[in-house]
């Protein structure tokens, strides 16, 4: 099929391309890799009337670390985050996450930004943000910039805090200090789908016991599902395969999975039990 007519607008700078948005925000959309947008305004799911195009647009490209925090343009692309030589646990986060994330070509033209703001709850970039407590940082010509946290930024399934005249700009991340360790697992039918069912972590051990512990789940709820019960049933506690184990039952637990066509609530409680240990395995103190 072939999307509605609509007006393409590619402004230069990002006060242009807010202005334009401004003036019908509810009948447009911003277009950055398009690999979500495209394919729905192509099956005719979204018919917005004007695209506002902010490829050109360079200062929401790339990344820079400040004030202990890890900053993302949010026209970012999935490669540049794969191919990062960003030192450390969150360096190794980024990268293992960007590996998964659809198939090469998705990678070369997707965005960081626009996987967050598009809001799929398997998506690994909110899974990301989820897990590390992200900052995202939105503008509109109206009010000016704010900052919302990732707690209050994932609202509903494709829905998010942000207004329809706000752009999002860019993305913060906390740069995890080395006694961090980072992993990521997923399950999906094929190579470079949405997982049906992802788990990503964030553990730090000292001298063999967890004094902090981050778990994320994707693919459980309408958002990314912070997992507190296995979080608190690591953090305190002796680094062991049965602290792992437990955590992962805590996590199984906790969650109230929806039933789909590509599995029901129990099948997806099984993956979390698999998924948890698996993520969790590649932070142990031994893999370092």
């Amino acid at each position: 099929m072939k999307p509605s007519p609509f007006e393409y607008v590619r402004p230069e700078t990002l006060d242009e391309a807010l202005a334009v948005l401004a003036r019908d925000p509810d009948e447009s959309k911003v277009l950055a890799g398009g690999q979500s947008l495209i394919p729905m305004m192509n099956f005719r799911l979204a018919r917005p009337e004007r695209l506002v195009d902010i490829n050109s647009i360079p200062d929401l490209a790339g990344t820079t670390t400040r004030d202990g925090r890890l900053h993302v343009g949010a026209r970012t692309r999935h490669l540049t985050l794969q191919n990062t030589d960003l030192p450390g646990p969150l360096g190794h986060l980024l990268r293992r996450a960007a590996v998964n994330v659809g198939h090469l070509p998705i990678r070369t033209r997707g965005t960081f930004g626009g996987s967050i703001a598009h809001c799929d709850a398997a998506s690994e970039w909110c899974l990301v943000a989820t897990l590390l407590d992200a900052e995202m940082t939105v503008r509109s010509a109206a009010r000016g910039e704010r900052t919302i946290a990732a707690a209050d930024f994932f609202q509903s399934i494709f829905t998010t805090a942000m207004e329809s005249d706000e752009i999002l700009t860019s993305i913060s991340l906390p740069s995890l200090d080395d006694g961090y360790v980072t992993g990521i697992s997923e399950f999906a039918r094929r190579a470079g789908d949405f997982a049906i069912v992802a788990a990503t972590a964030a553990v730090q051990v000292k001298d063999g016991v967890v004094t902090d512990a981050r778990v994320s789940l994707g693919g459980v709820s309408e958002v990314p599902f912070r997992s507190t019960a296995a979080e608190s049933a690591m953090l305190g506690q002796q680094w062991s395969p049965e602290l792992v184990a437990t955590a992962a039952e805590e996590a199984a637990a906790e969650v109230d999975p929806p039933s789909d066509t590509h599995g029901d609530a129990d099948y997806r409680r099984d993956l979390v039990r698999a998924l948890v240990p698996r993520a969790l395995a590649t932070t142990s103190p031994a893999n370092r």
